[in-house]
């Protein structure tokens, strides 16, 4: 993974348990631009590599912007970033990118706390552009809301503090209600949010339409499993059994595969299908992209045929 080693210029508190960082090179080189919708991996003081979404605009160079949501029980990425100071270094991949704005007639931004990070870039490149949009965010209070002034002010959001969860379907309603088919619509936050979005949304727009982000890897249950073989377009062959993934069994015979989460949701690991039939169980791919059946991710999907041929990107 090619990094680049970063300082930070700015640490400004965003809102309860959120803190943002601005990030320049000493040298004065350009950071981007970077394609509206793109996370980093981000390497903290611990050694541990998180992914972050950049939120400032995207056609800006000259420093990228990320957020971070101090975790309860997190392993130590979320709260060793909230120990730097103005000053300090860290290390960034190249931005990758899995919620493309699509091309469509109207736009619509439905962001859940914390998830409102990537849809902030989405916002900037598409009021850049002209384009019709519209941005709703949803949290707690305002002072869980981070950017919620900017949200407001730049963007015109519509916020929806302080509202029962259970109430939420009834507003997702009314927003939908002046859909079609020809409108896309992106959302992130909490999995239960999205799920809730997406319910409402799909069959309005349709699924292919609905584009989400996740931050946390989705529950898999493994007690199904059965070996399979992948093949590689070199014609290497490799037998993948039950309590491994394509990933570890090519690490394990030399094959070098860049990976960064491991749980389907960076999608730093996503490779070609050239043959077979794969069993998606990531959270990155778009349900495009998983009817398309010509990619998938190799750190946690499996095969639904006896045998699989991939191309490693």
């Amino acid at each position: 993974m090619t990094t680049t080693v970063v300082r930070v210029a700015e640490v400004t508190e965003e809102a309860t348990g959120i803190r943002s960082l601005r990030l320049v090179r000493d040298d004065g080189a350009p950071l981007g631009p970077y394609e509206a919708g793109a996370h980093g991996d981000v390497t903290g003081p611990t050694g541990l590599v998180r992914q972050y979404s950049l939120c400032s605009p995207p056609h800006e160079t000259s420093s990228l912007l990320i957020a971070v949501k101090k975790e309860a029980g997190s392993r130590g990425g979320s709260e060793a970033l909230h120990t730097v100071e103005v000053g300090d270094t860290l290390q960034i991949g190249e931005p990758r990118n899995l919620l493309r704005i699509a091309d469509a007639d109207r736009h619509v931004l439905v962001a859940g706390g914390v998830g409102v990070t990537p849809l902030l870039s989405l916002a900037y490149e598409l009021d850049r552009r002209g384009a019709e949009f519209e941005l709703h965010y949803f949290a707690r209070s305002r002072e869980q809301a981070a950017f919620a002034g900017l949200a407001e002010t730049e963007f015109g959001a519509r916020l929806h503090f302080g509202v029962p969860r259970a109430d939420h379907p009834t507003l997702l309603k009314e927003v939908a209600a002046g859909l079609d088919p020809r409108a896309h619509l992106y959302t992130c936050g909490p999995e239960g949010f999205m799920a809730q979005v997406t319910a409402v949304f799909a069959p309005v727009v349709g699924e292919e339409h609905v584009h989400v982000e996740h931050f946390v890897a989705a529950e898999i249950d493994t007690s199904g499993d059965r070996p399979f073989t992948v093949e590689l377009d070199t014609g290497e062959v490799f037998e993948v059994p039950a309590g491994k993934s394509i990933l570890s069994v090519l690490g394990e015979n030399g094959i070098d595969v860049f990976s960064s989460c491991e749980e389907g949701i960076c999608g730093s690991c996503v490779s070609g299908v050239l043959d077979g039939v794969p069993e998606h169980r990531d959270n990155c791919l778009s349900a495009a992209d998983r009817a398309a059946g010509d990619q998938m991710a190799l750190c946690v999907s499996r095969a639904k045929t006896p045998r699989l041929k991939i191309e490693l990107y």
